[in-house]
């Protein structure tokens, strides 16, 4: 009999299934695809050598449910929306029990899998793990953000934990192994109980967001570095190591120098160079950015990475555009001059990076509240470190700054972030001056410092909104002198104006 049924063996799930296979689990896969079916069982053949076979075929849902030993435990590695629901009503015409499990890895939409446990209860117990890491990750140890029934996350722990990437526990560093059949055993499991279920898929979609928001930053320093200081996609790259093994060790810093270091084979000119400046988005991004907007968490450099996106796809109308708008004179600077703007552009991405962070984990601390969920930062900030896209160094002082204060209101707050930003803010608001100076976009960059300019404001300009609110609309207004929470209306329309205090 197979320890664990898996459906779905496209890059992700054939990968996670050899992550299982060399973690000593016997894996009975289907697809409706015989031919990755029939890859993935060629490969495993190729990498157990003289061990005996791991990874099991199945021709239907009917055969794999009879290969699994009761209570069953079923892994879906397949496209989020109607493909999961269609899995799941065919393992219920197979015969799955009520006491067996369906795992969802999918990038699914976190209100689906509310859904999907209550139209699934009583036919079997349906579970989401939201898997960050990519192919490398699920091969060879991803971030896994486990939520739902807690009875079956007590069957499913020791399984993702073992597969789980690992990192160091006093340093937050990853411990990894890229080679099949020997995985990593000693360490911290990136792997980590969130909550109940969909808890795990909104902390996966608010690090796409952070994700998105990351990798913007990064271009825009890369934009001002080519544009405005007339560097070459190799002097840049050698910038970003130099960064990286700073402050700004991340895995995102590491692929953006490769990738600025690549020649293209067909021209001989730096990749970056020959592709096409539209990006596009799978959605995650959209709906961290929706997500903030519902609950009414200020998330704006999340939400500004996923605009950045949207104007990149207008390529047409801006490359007319270049040639009707007017921007300022290109500036021309001596090599000290450069030299400070390249510092400078280090700290504004840094300090940027904070804001991210801190936007992502107030926006999870928002939903938490409304959800009844009680996420634990600390945890989340750990099973980041290692296995997933946003991975950096940085984050074990994010997962120190809530183990020292588990009801931390905020990241800016902890006082090791308070102490960064104070240090590098001067340079964070050159780097922007220069850019808006030079006529270069840095949306990511501004929204960061005006959310940190915003949050650290002790009166805001929204005294005068309310007023014009209750101007227009009667909408009220509570006063400075008065108890929170009474309202009051000027009558405007009246002669003399008076004010009321309007009565519940």
């Amino acid at each position: 009999m197979c320890d664990i049924g898996f459906i779905g063996l496209g890059v992700m799930g054939k990968n996670l299934t050899l992550n299982l296979a060399d973690n000593g689990y016997k894996i009975a896969c289907f697809d409706l695809d015989q031919a990755k079916v029939d890859a993935i069982i060629e490969q495993d053949n190729e990498e157990r050598g003289e061990q005996p076979p791991r990874v099991f075929a199945c021709r239907s849902y009917t055969e794999l449910l009879s290969r699994l030993a009761k209570p069953r435990l079923i892994v879906l590695s397949v496209p989020a929306g109607e493909p999961v629901d269609h899995v799941c009503r065919h393992l219920i015409n197979a015969g799955i029990g009520a006491d067996d499990i369906v795992v969802d890895t999918g990038n699914s939409l976190w209100t689906d899998s509310l859904e999907r446990e209550a139209n699934y209860k009583g036919k079997f117990i349906f579970f989401s793990t939201a898997v960050s890491g990519g192919e490398v990750g699920a091969r060879f140890g991803p971030s896994l953000m486990p939520s739902g029934d807690p009875y079956a996350w007590t069957r499913i722990e020791s399984v993702w934990k073992d597969i789980a990437a690992k990192v160091d526990p006093k340093t937050g560093k990853p411990i990894e192994s890229f080679t099949p059949g020997k995985p990593v055993k000693e360490g911290e499991p990136c792997a980590t109980y969130i909550g109940p279920i969909g808890a795990g898929h909104y902390v996966k979609m608010v690090h796409n967001g952070i994700e998105y928001a990351d990798m913007q930053l990064i271009c825009e320093a890369y934009q001002i570095m080519r544009t405005g200081l007339d560097m070459s996609p190799a002097d840049i790259a050698a910038v970003f190591r130099q960064w990286n093994q700073g402050l700004l060790n991340s895995y995102l810093m590491e692929i953006s120098a490769e990738v600025l270091a690549m020649m293209d084979s067909e021209t001989g000119q730096p990749l970056v160079d020959v592709i096409l400046d539209r990006a596009g988005q799978k959605g995650t991004g959209l709906w961290t950015a929706v997500g903030a907007l519902q609950v009414g968490s200020p998330a704006q450099t999340i939400t500004q990475a996923v605009f950045a996106r949207s104007i990149s796809s207008l390529k047409s109308e801006r490359v007319a555009a270049s040639e009707v708008l007017e921007g300022p004179a290109k500036a021309s600077l001596n090599q000290e001059e450069k030299a400070a703007a390249i510092e400078a552009l280090h700290d504004a991405l840094y300090c940027s990076k904070i804001c991210a962070y801190a936007q992502g984990f107030q926006l999870m601390e928002m939903a938490s509240k409304e959800q009844g969920w009680k996420l634990d930062f600390a945890g989340i900030a750990k099973i980041w470190r290692a296995g997933c896209i946003i991975r950096a160094s940085f984050l074990q002082s994010i997962t120190e700054a809530y183990e020292q204060n588990e009801g931390l209101a905020n990241l800016l707050l902890a006082p090791y972030f308070a102490q960064q930003i104070t240090r590098y803010q001067g340079n964070w608001r050159r780097a922007i001056a220069n850019a808006t100076l030079m006529g270069i976009p840095c949306g990511g960059f501004s929204s960061a410092l005006n959310y940190y300019d915003s949050y650290r404001s002790a009166v805001l300009p929204a005294n005068l909104l309310q007023g014009q609110r209750d101007y227009f609309g009667a909408h009220t207004f509570e006063r400075t002198d008065k108890p929170l929470g009474k309202k009051f209306h000027v009558e405007w329309s009246l002669p003399g104006r008076p004010q009321v205090a309007i009565k519940r």
